[in-house]
């Protein structure tokens, strides 16, 4: 019987990549979630952007309740398929958390990977759900790309070498002029952000990709926000922003 994580559209692309680098970086990043995600055992878990719901799948067991949310409804119907005998797993469409039900219901928030593919306006939003739906003691736990500063290079040489070999889907990656990587790995504020739109049955749908995403903004606004208890990288920890894929913030609920 096919193993419903890996048959999931991201951790085909992601953890299960053939490229070595590419599923030891994502694979990486899945355990310091889950290991973070660990305090509120036992208590009720919102992944806000579930995805293809390998994050709610390979922590089943660790919550009473665990709720996958995303705005894609097609994905949504997958992870059903594949994961709805999951006992205490929930997928809902992001709308529906608007229903008074879910405010303050989950221990643990996971916002992971999603704000860098949103526009400004959507970003502010997301991070007022993330703000309403977390329990007054509880915690929200953001990841994002780092797509500025050396880390940059080294993340667009692993995507050529992926799309080169026709692993996963990086030949379909975002590419830079030599100004544009000059600017980014310098970290230089103010690239230009990469933004896309696509139909949906819900109409048109705006998002953003990676290229112009500078987690230094994200991180200001979080601070303006919620109280940030902690920063950290993976996927590996003691070289900060130089060399990493993505930066986590563990952040409460207020200012």
């Amino acid at each position: 019987m096919p193993d419903p994580v890996a048959s999931g559209d991201y951790a085909r692309k992601q953890i299960y990549c053939p490229n070595r680098v590419v599923a030891w970086s994502h694979g990486s990043r899945f355990d310091r979630a889950a290991a973070l995600a660990a305090c509120g055992r036992g208590g009720a878990l919102l992944d806000y952007g579930c995805g293809d719901g390998t994050f709610i799948a390979l922590t089943h067991g660790l919550f009473r309740r665990a709720v996958g949310a995303d705005v894609d409804r097609e994905q949504l119907n997958d992870c059903r398929a594949r994961f709805g005998t999951l006992a205490g797993v929930e997928f809902e469409e992001v709308p529906r958390l608007q229903a008074p039900a879910h405010a303050g219901a989950y221990d643990v928030v996971t916002c992971m990977e999603v704000l860098e593919h949103c526009t400004d306006q959507q970003r502010r939003q997301v991070l007022a759900d993330l703000h309403r739906l977390c329990a007054k003691e509880g915690r929200i736990i953001i990841s994002v790309p780092i797509e500025i500063g050396p880390a940059l290079a080294a993340k667009q040489f692993v995507r050529a070498i992926a799309a080169w070999r026709g692993q996963g889907d990086y030949q379909y990656r975002e590419t830079y002029s030599l100004r544009e990587l000059v600017r980014a790995v310098l970290a230089r504020p103010g690239l230009a952000r990469a933004e896309y739109s696509v139909e949906t049955p819900d109409g048109l749908r705006r998002y953003c990709g990676h290229k112009g995403f500078d987690w230094r903004t994200l991180e200001r606004e979080l601070r303006a926000r919620f109280r940030v208890d902690r920063r950290l990288f993976t996927p590996l920890p003691v070289l900060g922003p130089v060399i990493n894929s993505q930066v986590w913030f563990v952040c409460r609920p207020g200012g």
